[in-house]
């Protein structure tokens, strides 16, 4: 089998290049349901900064959390343990249906959906909404789309939490997935959401991978 990235980057450019940029995602994960091909990024563990972002703001539920491009579940079980009523989402059918078969008591609303072309239902409604490594997989007019679309589906007084690699302006974002620059961080606050804190980490991998992790709020309605 190919170098899972490699691969992972060979499907995303010719999907790209197809304007389609995010129908390689059902590529890989069918491809890893017939045993293919691996998705690189499925730890089948909740993200190690989210959970520690929840653990040190003491994150509980009752609320509303959207997880965006869910994958095999996990930060959604995560959050749904929290107390969380989560609709999880991801633009992959084979995901959707892998998770759905992972967790089958699970009370998650598992749902086939586009971050670029959300349902207009979803707008302006989750108390929580979590962004993990989706938006650095897009470039261009697409990653402008998709900063835009995670902060509309914030409810007022709700929360966004955004986690991805990171790199400075002068840096060579490399091949995908391509890392934000601070001011790309920035730009979630362009779209009705207030930026709270963005902190700059390092992983735990070999060798470490800056990351950010990134906290913007929606003005409660007065009244």
């Amino acid at each position: 089998m190919n170098d899972p990235r490699a691969h992972a980057r060979s499907l995303a450019a010719a999907s790209v290049a197809a304007g389609q940029p995010t129908a390689w995602f059902e590529q890989l994960y069918a491809g890893a349901a017939r045993g293919e091909a691996t998705v690189p990024w499925a730890d089948l563990a909740p993200n190690p900064q989210l959970v520690a972002w929840a653990e040190g703001n003491d994150l509980a539920g009752p609320g509303r959390a959207a997880v965006i491009g869910c994958g095999y579940g996990d930060d959604a079980e995560f959050l749904a343990a929290r107390g969380f009523t989560v609709t999880a989402f991801d633009v992959a059918p084979t995901a959707v249906a892998a998770a759905t078969e992972r967790f089958p008591a699970s009370p998650v609303g598992y749902v086939t959906a586009d971050l670029l072309r959300p349902p207009p239902a979803w707008t302006a409604a989750f108390d929580l909404v979590v962004e993990i490594y989706t938006v650095q997989v897009l470039r261009d007019a697409a990653r402008r789309t998709a900063v835009e679309q995670c902060a509309a589906l914030v409810a007022p007084g709700g929360t966004l939490v955004v986690i991805a690699r990171a790199r400075d302006e002068a840096d060579d974002p490399g091949s995908m997935p391509w890392p934000l620059t601070r001011a790309e961080m920035a730009a979630f606050a362009a779209h009705g959401v207030q930026e709270v804190d963005v902190a700059e980490i390092l992983d735990q991998e070999v060798p470490p991978v800056r990351r950010w992790v990134g906290e913007f709020r929606r003005t409660a309605r007065a009244g």
